[in-house]
């Protein structure tokens, strides 16, 4: 017998696909999940902390990659690869528990963390093909361990040391950004105020229809910088051309894919992309990825660090994160309303056509042979 709420590892078993998935023909892939392209840069970060060394050549390719797709692949990070294994090892074991074990800790309701089934803005029609476990690392004093899942064994204390090292990579990145501006390295880090970190465990369970849904949907991340973690399956994918054409980043063993988000693309006044990115899954493999966002305190103020000489603000007046935030998920949650009734009302259509037809056939059926051939 099946649970109460249904999880994607149960719903994977069936032929056919649950309408709540079902994309509108623009929104689904159209390149496969192994298609598999190496116009994202893989950058090493070998020497990065020579003064003299090779940190000047490492510190262009980063920028260049930002001004080009927001979005770049790093290799010789620094963080020890076996926990990188440990990590995807529980996070692998955390998705294979029954049903009943993940729910436990469920995050519907408004809970700040925990387990979910599927994913979609509150008003959104169509749902995500994953499943989630997510928690707050950063502010330390505001970790709230109740929320974070105590099992499989070892999963906090791994999870605290990887979240540890994760943010100072992306402290380390973001000071490369910084100088790359013309200010301080600690410039980017500073504007968030107390940096916030929120860690994203992704499961992309076997879909039995994977043409006609999504992962993930297209979006851009609202944060400041993002660190992800993808196994060697393929799924993530990324456009720079507003979704005329779509690549998938080709997976890199041990290696972190780096996003910059709204927060990073508004503090450079656009100078640096907020990648546009989506997930997309398949029917032969189920697929892991951990995401790391580190975003500003909701307090922290949003505008142009540096506005260059000719150019115009991308903001027309500073506002806080949080509100950058409302404002998009308001957006978001308005375009999907709008397509929605656009939906509705071309089936509303669609059906009155029937009926005039269906009437004119009755009213044809009606009349006498001698009329129809009058």
């Amino acid at each position: 017998m099946a649970p109460t709420a249904k999880t994607l590892t149960y719903l994977a078993q069936e032929k056919t696909l649950e309408s709540s998935f079902v994309r509108d023909e623009d929104e689904r892939p159209k390149v496969a999940y192994n298609q598999f392209s190496d116009e994202i840069p893989i950058i090493s970060l070998d020497g990065i902390d020579e003064v003299h060394g090779r940190r000047q050549d490492i510190c262009d390719k980063i920028v260049q990659a930002c001004e080009n797709w927001g979005i770049f692949q790093v290799v010789d990070h620094g963080v020890d690869l076996k926990l990188i294994s440990q990590m995807t090892r529980l996070a692998t074991q955390f998705f294979a528990l029954p049903p009943e074990e993940k729910l436990r800790f469920d995050m519907s309701g408004g809970k700040k963390g925990g387990f979910i089934v599927s994913s979609h803005l509150q008003g959104e029609s169509v749902q995500d093909w994953r499943e989630i476990v997510t928690y707050f690392s950063y502010p330390i004093k505001e970790r709230d361990y109740s929320r974070w899942p105590d099992t499989p064994e070892g999963w906090r204390a791994v999870t605290e040391e990887y979240s540890e090292k994760l943010m100072g990579l992306a402290c380390k990145l973001l000071e490369v950004l910084s100088e790359a501006m013309g200010l301080e390295k600690d410039a980017l880090t500073n504007a968030c105020v107390d940096m916030d970190q929120k860690v994203v465990v992704n499961y992309y369970p076997k879909c039995p229809q994977p043409d006609l849904t999504l992962g993930l949907k297209r979006h851009t991340d609202p944060g400041t910088i993002t660190l992800l973690l993808q196994d060697q399956v393929g799924g993530l994918q990324a456009t720079k051309d507003n979704g005329k054409t779509w690549i998938t980043v080709q997976p890199v063993e041990g290696a972190f894919v780096v996003n910059l988000g709204d927060h990073g693309h508004y503090l450079s006044n656009g100078r640096f992309k907020n990648a546009d990115h989506q997930a997309v899954v398949n029917s032969n493999y189920s697929r892991l990825s951990i995401a790391t966002f580190q975003n500003p305190a909701p307090n922290a103020t949003v505008y142009p660090l540096k506005i260059r000489e000719g150019e115009k603000p991308v903001l027309e007046e500073p506002i806080t994160f949080a509100e950058m935030y409302r404002r998009k998920m308001s957006k978001d949650l308005e375009n999907a309303r709008m397509k929605k009734l656009a939906k509705e009302k071309q089936l509303q259509d669609l059906e009155k056509e029937k009926q005039l037809k269906d009437l004119e056939k009755t009213n044809l059926e009606a009349k006498p042979l001698k009329e129809i051939l009058a």
